[in-house]
């Protein structure tokens, strides 16, 4: 299979890629904006099937037809496409400055769908998208102080999901969202620090590798909570 998984040189995008790899006949195709943790990534795996494209997912608007072609220099059609990438600034509502608002939304909710758009003329029948939000997002659930525009932007993108699986039916394209409890990732530390949470990066990366390999298989259109605890 083709696999692209945005947000892949660390945390849960790291080891959902280093899990993938572990099957040879899949081609892994990570992005970050680091090149050099990219490359450890790449470097990781024995099967020697990681590449990894860099790309800054805050600018994505201004250059989609580059990233799509920069897609198609490794990959001729997509059958997975995972959109972990995001991105967080902890601050009250009140003291969050209009750029980092607008960057949260960018690279947590329009980059993934220009990144959707983008790709969808390569995709597969019975490609896969899976969208990773978060229970910030997820409604009804408890809430944090610091996280009002982050879990907006998270939630938006798990409402789109549901609005694509609808649209892309008719392809047999299958669009699903999981949104994640704590999982212990530089992100949480940042946010919460000193706290330990109850799932790790390489438990999450597999569980989310394995849904999307064969989620689409029972699930469509679903934004399903995946906690422990929040957080």
């Amino acid at each position: 299979m083709n696999i692209i998984i945005t947000g892949g040189s660390n945390g849960i995008g790291k080891q959902a890629a280093l899990f993938l790899s572990q099957e040879k006949s899949n081609e892994i195709l990570i992005t970050g904006r680091n090149s050099r943790t990219l490359k450890k990534v790449s470097d990781a795996t024995d099967n020697n099937n990681i590449r990894y494209l860099v790309s800054d997912f805050r600018n994505l608007h201004m250059a989609p037809d580059e990233f799509k072609n920069n897609v198609l220099s490794f990959f001729r059609s997509v059958d997975i496409l995972i959109n972990n990438a995001g991105t967080l600034f902890s601050k009250k509502f009140v003291d969050i400055r209009d750029d980092q608002a607008r960057e949260m939304m960018e690279v947590n909710f329009f980059a993934p769908m220009s990144i959707i758009k983008t790709l969808l003329p390569i995709m597969n029948r019975n490609a896969h998208i899976v969208n990773i939000s978060s229970m910030g997002g997820f409604q009804g659930s408890m809430k944090f102080p610091g996280l009002s525009y982050y879990s907006a932007s998270k939630a938006a993108l798990a409402c789109i999901t549901e609005c694509l699986a609808v649209e892309l039916s008719e392809q047999k394209i299958s669009v699903n969202c999981l949104a994640l409890g704590s999982v212990q990732t530089e992100m949480l530390e940042n946010v919460f620090p000193g706290y330990i949470a109850p799932v790790s990066a390489a438990d999450m990366g597999k569980y989310i590798a394995d849904f999307a390999l064969y989620g689409n298989r029972i699930f469509n259109g679903k934004v399903l909570p995946v906690a422990f605890t929040t957080p």
